[in-house]
């Protein structure tokens, strides 16, 4: 039995019917990203989760296809976030599948945990929350360009899960190095931070500023906090600060929490909401659904920005090779 949503809250945004167009969604099978999918896929999309565990599809498509009387089109595919050439190997498989994207929704990820590097030596919360996702847009680009000269398409959208936790970035966060990302005296609360920061700059300035407004392309590139939200990721306190103050952290940040389906709603709202292209409000970070959010003087610095995206090519081409990104305008 799902669980009652708080009345208090955001309320669920109201989504058109979505036939015809295709949803991609990192984390698509656990948590806000499952809630995610399965909202699109109710409403007809068709969808496709990327998530590293078999069990967690399996569970996932069974419960779209309950919600949606059989009639949802709901697929699954493996990949570890934290394994680059992994991510280009399934990443590169769906778009020369696929003759449309409309929906990128980057929402898998660690919470707050204890410092650990990823398959390619990586700090773990860089890598999965932003690393990842940044070559996974990289190599659905050019397929969300060509989406996006289709007849009658709306403009494709491309959605990360960032948060209000970007606060606690450390303030001598510069972006100049790997030795800089590989230093586990940050702790887990200022390297989840971290993490987060870097998707609303990688949003506004790699995107939207560096990508988007240079090609003229009619695509919206945005990022979202969705609340404190009781998900299996809270667990992970537990793993961060053992013992006493773990529990504490946890049960504390579950007892305030929004329910998993509110949790879905800013990201919601972010791909179907008219306003996003009658603004044109690109780039933007929203902490609610219709509510800019008060982004840190760290996460509105241009030159951090150029700083992030550099490395993060940089990393990328360092563990897969110089040609492993596409050209942003291919």
């Amino acid at each position: 039995m799902q669980a009652a949503i708080p009345a208090l809250g955001p309320k669920k945004p109201e989504i058109p019917n979505l036939s015809g167009r295709l949803a991609v969604i990192t984390g698509g099978a656990l948590g806000i990203g499952f809630e995610v999918a399965k909202a699109l896929a109710v409403k007809g999309c068709r969808i496709i989760m990327v998530n590293r565990k078999e069990e967690q599809g399996d569970s996932a498509k069974e419960e779209i296809s309950k919600a949606s009387e059989g009639k949802a089109q709901a697929e699954w595919v493996h990949c570890d976030m934290g394994n680059l050439k992994l991510v280009r190997d399934v990443f590169s498989g769906i778009a020369d599948k696929e003759q449309r994207l409309d929906f990128l929704v980057l929402s898998a990820g660690i919470n707050a945990n204890q410092y650990r590097e990823s398959h390619d030596g990586i700090d773990g919360h860089f890598a999965v929350n932003w690393l990842g996702h940044f070559y996974a847009v990289n190599l659905l680009y050019p397929l969300l360009r060509k989406t996006s000269k289709l007849p009658g398409v709306s403009a494709p959208r491309i959605v990360f899960e960032s948060s209000e936790m970007h606060r606690f970035a450390s303030s001598d966060t510069k972006f100049a190095s790997k030795e800089e990302i590989n230093d586990p005296n940050h702790g887990s609360v200022r390297l989840y931070g971290r993490s987060k920061l870097a998707m609303i700059l990688g949003v506004k300035y790699g995107l939207a500023n560096g990508v988007i407004e240079k090609n003229n392309d009619n695509i919206y590139a945005l990022s979202v906090h969705p609340g404190a939200v009781a998900t299996e990721m809270q667990q992970q306190w537990e793993d961060a600060w053992p013992g006493i103050s773990g529990k504490i952290t946890k049960y504390a940040t579950l007892a305030g929490s929004r329910s998993v389906e509110q949790g879905s709603y800013s990201a919601l709202w972010a791909l179907t909401s008219p306003k996003i292209e009658e603004n044109h409000w690109n780039g933007y970070y929203f902490s609610d659904p219709d509510t800019p959010g008060k982004e840190t003087e760290q996460a509105s610095d241009p030159e951090l920005g150029d700083a992030l995206w550099k490395l993060s090519t940089n990393l990328v081409e360092e563990v897969v090779g110089k040609d492993a990104l596409k050209p942003w305008d291919a």
